[in-house]
């Protein structure tokens, strides 16, 4: 490959970057993390098994849905993510837990950590949306010690948010060449081919979040309209086309009839814990 054809692809990853970077800082994504998928972070943190002396890496880690509570169980842990935007309410929330936690800008396709540096790393619907898969999982798995943790929550394609990227595609732009949709590391398959040989011991399931937050299917709809990055751009993409607005209005609106109603909902997500091979 050319000098110039390096330097071509390294503008476009940092374009892209920002891009990802900004689209997380609209809206509020803390309130989506403490007010709907609260649940998500203990779990994950129960299930990877995270305790005192733990050395953590939370990768993506928004808000601190994860970080807090690893704290809390006497790890000590940094909390990773392309935006740092989102850290102040993580910071809050860490100070009202009375717990301690280093907050750092990075992004999860070039962490920067030295190789075997913590005993688990995880990442809580959040390295899913880093454009480029395998770099992504090579850093989970470079920056895990041998025998270490990594433990990942991911939305499955077939779930609801999953389907909310679905519902959304025809209204935004077509990704660039390379980038892969987030919800394929909802599927176990697509994550065993990631990490390859590199893991042991994988235990993955299909688990069901109850969302009870929402009176009604528009309820829903304003909600992520307002607080929640991707769906924020997609309406400001076609802001100027008013029957597309109104198409898409309706079927965000429609969505959660498919998945118990709004107000018993359940969003499908995949919980995965392995070993980084010795």
């Amino acid at each position: 490959m050319s000098t110039s054809s390096t330097a071509t692809d390294l503008a476009a990853d940092q374009a892209l970057k920002a891009k990802h970077r900004a689209m997380w800082a609209l809206g509020d994504y803390p309130a989506v993390a403490t007010e709907v998928i609260a649940d998500l972070g203990p779990t994950l943190v129960e299930a990877s098994g995270i305790g005192p002396g733990d050395r953590v890496l939370d990768v993506a880690a928004g808000s601190g849905n994860v970080a807090v509570p690893a704290a809390a169980n006497g790890a000590r842990v940094i909390a990773s993510d392309l935006t740092p935007e989102l850290f102040d309410v993580g910071r809050r929330l860490a100070a009202e837990a009375g717990v301690e936690v280093e907050w750092a800008e990075g992004d999860a396709e070039a962490l920067p950590y030295a190789d075997h540096t913590f005993d688990v790393v995880t990442s809580c619907v959040g390295v899913m949306f880093a454009p480029h898969h395998q770099p992504a999982a090579d850093e989970l798995i470079r920056v895990c010690r041998p025998g270490g943790t990594i433990g990942l929550i991911a939305w499955t394609p077939e779930g609801f948010i999953g389907q909310l990227f679905a519902t959304m595609k025809g209204y935004v732009a077509p990704p660039p060449a390379g980038v892969q949709p987030p919800p394929l590391w909802g599927s176990e398959q697509h994550v065993r081919d990631l990490f390859g040989d590199r893991v042991v011991d994988v235990v993955a399931e299909r688990r069901q979040l109850p969302v009870t937050r929402f009176a009604t299917g528009e309820e829903f709809r304003d909600f992520f309209k307002a607080c929640y990055g991707p769906t924020i751009a997609a309406y400001r993409g076609i802001a100027d086309q008013p029957e597309r607005v109104a198409e898409l209005d309706a079927a965000l609106a429609a969505l959660p009839d498919r998945f118990g109603g709004a107000q018993d909902m359940t969003w499908e997500y995949l919980l995965l814990t392995a070993r980084t091979a010795s």
